[in-house]
């Protein structure tokens, strides 16, 4: 059996204060504990990996926070404290990609340049993407506007980092959010209530998908509800139009040609 290794007297010291600043009241007192936070992490990132679950049971809630200072100061911070703790960052993903992501619909240019960052912080200093994968995956369904708009774009690009690695997370988790947009899509592209229009971002996770399956990804969409094939149908090919009463689909481009042929056999 492993031994735990306890926090000494001086570091329990520093983490107790490290918790009494991020709870401040005020929110100068607040931004001050974002900083030691950020410190710690440059000058002792053993301290903070071996006791990250409570140090961000605190910090998440200043991703969030009322005072935008203090939110976008968190953020930024994050996005320099990742690459820091590395996959010693693994056991608090997905509380704090929950708590990035819902800064992407802010109004605020600066929090949501920040929030973006911290995005592609993750993907560039873990090791393991599936982690990341599945935050992203098991996130998009909560998310609306331009957040799941950005999310999925980036769930496009984990796909292809993944998937030569290890394919059957790819289909466990992307698979599932392709037939949730589809499936969820009115009129061209459009998602109910506050979805916004993300035909340009299905299509390319339907794209980035397709690359990696191939000839699997029609099989699949042949088990998926009516409306979710023909959905995937026109993201590939394009809409259909109609002119003087005769149908025209185009298609998109050589891979899009490709795909439509096996909708022919399969769906």
């Amino acid at each position: 059996m492993g031994t735990w290794s306890l926090p000494s007297s001086p570091e329990i010291e520093q983490l107790k204060e490290l918790n009494k600043l991020l709870t401040a009241k005020e929110f100068q007192t607040r931004m001050e504990g974002v900083v030691l936070l950020l410190d710690h992490c440059k000058n002792n990132p053993q301290l903070i990996s071996a006791n990250i679950v409570q140090i961000f049971d605190v910090f998440v809630l200043r991703l969030q926070d009322s005072n935008k200072k203090v939110n976008q100061q968190a953020l930024e911070s994050l996005a320099a404290m990742i690459p820091l703790l590395g996959d010693g960052f693994h056991p608090v993903l997905v509380p704090v990609v929950a708590a990035v992501t819902d800064n992407l619909n802010s109004k605020n240019a600066g929090i949501y340049a920040a929030a973006v960052k911290v995005l592609d912080a993750n993907k560039s200093s873990l090791s393991d993407n599936v982690l990341l994968l599945q935050a992203f995956a098991n996130r998009v369904r909560f998310l609306s506007g331009r957040a799941m708009q950005d999310v999925t774009d980036r769930l496009s690009v984990l796909v292809a980092s993944v998937s030569r690695r290890r394919r059957p997370a790819v289909e466990r988790y992307a698979l599932p959010v392709l037939w949730h947009l589809l499936g969820s899509m009115i009129g061209n592209g459009v998602l109910p209530g506050r979805g916004g229009n993300v035909r340009s971002a299905v299509a390319r996770l339907a794209g980035s998908l397709h690359a990696e399956m191939g000839a699997s990804l029609a099989e699949r969409a042949a088990g998926q509800p009516p409306p979710v094939a023909k959905n995937l149908r026109d993201r590939i090919r394009g809409p259909c139009t109609k002119l003087g009463g005769q149908e025209t689909c185009p298609a998109q481009g050589f891979q899009g040609l490709k795909l439509f042929a096996l909708f022919i056999l399969y769906v």
